[in-house]
């Protein structure tokens, strides 16, 4: 007998806002969480990081109170409040108990309309961005992402690196930082969550009061994602005794209506684990590598199927000419019975571990609503996953593996290619 996963979510809206919430009172805990679209799309060429750096900044000090003061008044209260920005998305949230909730709505509204931009926050964020930059680059993982998106969106934000380069960090100025929040931080276009113990006319009036000082307005929706551009193979050489090769080509989009069918299909072909066929061929088999995955990288309203494996330099070929043949055999024949039925075991079976806490259900609450997804979606997940058949499956893989269109970056000295 099938058991069905529910959460029950309520509506809740108040004066043009809508939040998502799940109440539970069994502990005294509220999260909160809200995004608009824009993050690293806001970034003007050359300024890369410019969303990154400003959003970090909301808690490095605001109002009267420095870097130091506000930092400690969030410790002293118990409050994990953050703020970050994504290729195509900005987000802000917090975390508290009941007694610390009017703390945490005083310092997040704070932070939000009185952000000080206090230079020595500024230059200590930006160093320590600067250094993550450069210490990417300096792995061959590193290089091959930087390259592959780069040449699969050479016109697009999403070719572009999102947390910014050293060189482009370097170049932000207060003014372009402040000018970012202006755009990103408005009332409208916001998409909340909330779960813990709050009822929902209490939800409703904390974002009145959150959301009251910001601007009128949506932020401007960031360009939707162009064809992937394929580029066939390329090679970027650095010393290193592995190659680390990132390869993939243009997939769907969240909101495709056959988004868990594909789901499905990816987990048996390198979705995790010793399960699928791409580690069973490449790790188990051959042991060329120490893990192989592939997955769908979403965002700006498309999608790009995407892996990645990292083996020794002389036998990389051998493992990329083995993915190949997978994904290949994958998209003309598909999954078997009985990969289908661990593929689809592992996913219903998994689904609730997404619930374990308050934060983890409100982030939840928000994919599902940037993905266009209904309020009772996830009740019927669990069926409609059982519901896909074999065939299902293979006319998924035939439309969504494309062998001829793979491409490849690879980092290191690869022998053979």
């Amino acid at each position: 007998m099938s058991t069905t996963f529910r959460l029950p979510i309520q509506r809740v809206t108040s004066n043009g806002l809508t939040a998502w919430l799940v109440e539970d009172h069994s502990v005294p805990v509220v999260s909160l969480s809200w995004s608009w679209p824009g993050g690293a799309a806001f970034d003007a060429p050359g300024r890369e990081g410019t969303a990154g750096l400003a959003l970090a900044l909301l808690t490095e000090g605001a109002g009267d109170m420095p870097a130091a003061a506000f930092t400690d008044a969030l410790r002293d209260a118990g409050i994990g409040l953050s703020f970050g920005a994504g290729r195509d998305d900005a987000d802000g949230g917090f975390r508290c108990l009941i007694d610390a909730l009017p703390d945490a709505e005083r310092l997040a509204r704070l932070a939000m309309t009185a952000p000080r931009l206090d230079q020595a926050a500024i230059e200590r964020l930006r160093a320590r961005a600067i250094a993550g930059a450069r210490q990417a680059l300096e792995t061959p993982r590193g290089q091959a992402g930087r390259a592959f998106w780069a040449a699969a969106y050479p016109t697009h934000t999403a070719g572009r690196p999102s947390g910014g380069t050293a060189e482009s960090l370097a170049a932000i100025s207060a003014d372009d930082l402040r000018g970012l929040l202006g755009q990103q931080l408005r009332r409208d276009g916001l998409t909340i969550a909330a779960a813990g113990a709050i009822k929902p006319e209490a939800l409703a009036a904390l974002m009145d009061r959150l959301f009251a000082g910001l601007p009128a307005g949506a932020p401007a929706t960031p360009a939707t994602l162009p064809a992937f551009t394929s580029f066939g193979q390329r090679v970027i050489g650095m010393d290193s005794p592995q190659s680390q090769a990132i390869f993939g080509h243009e997939g769907i989009g969240a909101r495709d209506p056959q988004i868990e069918t594909a789901q499905v299909v990816l987990r048996v072909l390198g979705g995790g684990g010793f399960s699928s066929r791409l580690t069973e061929s490449v790790r188990v088999k051959r042991g060329l590598t120490y893990g192989i995955g592939v997955g769908l990288d979403t965002g700006f309203g498309g999608g790009v199927l995407v892996g990645s494996v990292a083996s020794d330099n002389g036998k990389i070929a051998e493992a990329l000419s083995v993915t190949r043949d997978e994904w290949a055999r994958m998209a003309a024949d598909g999954p078997t019975d009985a990969e289908m039925a661990e593929a689809i075991a592992f996913l219903t079976g998994s689904l609730a571990l997404q619930f374990t806490d308050s934060r983890r259900i409100a982030n939840t609450l928000i994919a599902m609503q940037r993905n266009g997804r209904p309020i009772d979606w996830l009740d019927g997940r669990s069926d409609r996953l059982r519901a896909i058949t074999r065939d299902d499956a293979a006319r998924m893989a035939r439309r969504l593996l494309k062998p001829e269109a793979l491409s490849v970056t690879v980092a290191g000295r690869p022998v053979g290619l």
